[in-house]
């Protein structure tokens, strides 16, 4: 039997109908550990209670020094976070980068509320904290455990907006079979980064889509109203239209950073065209994303333009994606 703390921030799994007003966020911790099978030791805590699309940077910082002080705790063996689905990308990806404790860390949530016909929140939590109480899921990060198979962090995205099993990417680290974990794969841990400051929370960073036809109007905006940094979600491998490599070229050097990603869903960024692509925006002082779509890559960014960081340590960090290792079924 271990210790398990859920950490609680609202989401699907937390909201009930409003009837014309929606669905909203009001369920605590407490309300959601009622069906858990009691097979570990359950402590938890409310840190917010609130759909994940109101959140802010600041909010991350919160959750990131919530699961710290968890995993400091000696009497706890892991931590589970109940998140909503729009943002729980982000959110386990600030954390994954700065968790430097061999203690499970799981993210979970639901596509259903709890006050459905059928809720899908109480076998997804009862999921989370079996992966999180696991002792072949210590030292593999921050992982996201959703509809029968728990995810790496890093390189995870929301791929529909309905489906049960909503998430893409990463690595797949295990998945259940019945009530039975089966762990597949360890992914390879950087060292942890330092945890987000006070700065974090003013950290501005654009996403500017580089879709067919696209000027470079949004871009120099958000350039010259103060972007820390601009995330570039280009097309194919990572390029971008007439303009933009002038542009880039301009915001370097005003001190401005410019991530050059891919709006591919999979796939990492490899500047292959010049003519005003990829190779010729690296030139003009953009720094690959590596494996990181715009999403991640703006956490990444955020967090490293507050500590601060040089064009040099940005670029190393974006190109020192991890892979991942091998691991026998369990």
């Amino acid at each position: 039997m271990a210790s398990i703390r859920i950490l609680g921030t609202g989401g699907t799994i937390a909201s009930r109908s409003a009837g014309p007003g929606g669905l909203v966020a009001e369920d605590r911790t407490d309300d959601l550990i009622r069906t858990l099978s009691r097979r570990h030791t359950v402590t938890v805590r409310d840190i917010m209670v609130s759909g994940s699309y109101l959140l802010q940077l600041s909010d991350l910082r919160t959750i990131a020094q919530a699961a710290r002080n968890a995993v400091l705790d000696s009497t706890v063996d892991g931590v589970v976070i109940t998140h909503g689905t729009d943002t729980m990308e982000e959110t386990a990806f600030l954390l994954d980068l700065v968790h430097g404790s061999p203690k499970p860390v799981v993210f979970t949530g639901s596509r259903r509320p709890a006050d459905a016909a059928a809720p899908d929140g109480p076998q997804n939590l009862e999921e989370a904290v079996e992966a999180a109480a696991s002792p072949e899921l210590r030292g593999t990060g921050v992982l996201v455990s959703f509809a029968g198979k728990i995810r790496s962090a890093r390189g995870l995205f929301l791929a529909s907006t309905v489906a049960a099993d909503p998430f893409a990417g990463g690595t797949e680290v295990a998945h259940f079979i019945g009530d039975s974990l089966h762990v597949t794969a360890r992914p390879l841990r950087p060292s942890p980064m330092r945890m987000p400051s006070e700065e974090f929370d003013q950290a501005r960073v654009s996403i500017i889509d580089c879709a067919l036809g696209t000027d470079t109007g949004l871009f120099t905006y958000a350039v010259h109203a103060g972007a820390d940094a601009v995330v570039l979600a280009g097309t194919g491998l990572g390029n971008a239209g007439p303009g933009f490599v002038e542009a880039v070229q301009d915001a370097v050097r005003g001190g401005c950073f410019v991530v050059l990603s891919s709006r591919v869903p999979f796939g990492p960024v490899v500047p292959t065209y010049g003519a005003g692509g990829g190779v010729d925006l690296v030139r003009a002082g953009a720094i690959p994303s590596g494996d990181l779509k715009p999403s991640q890559a703006r956490i990444l960014a955020a967090l490293l333009t507050s500590q601060p960081a040089t064009p040099e340590q940005i670029h190393r960090v974006l190109t020192a994606a991890p892979g991942r290792q091998g691991g026998q079924s369990g």
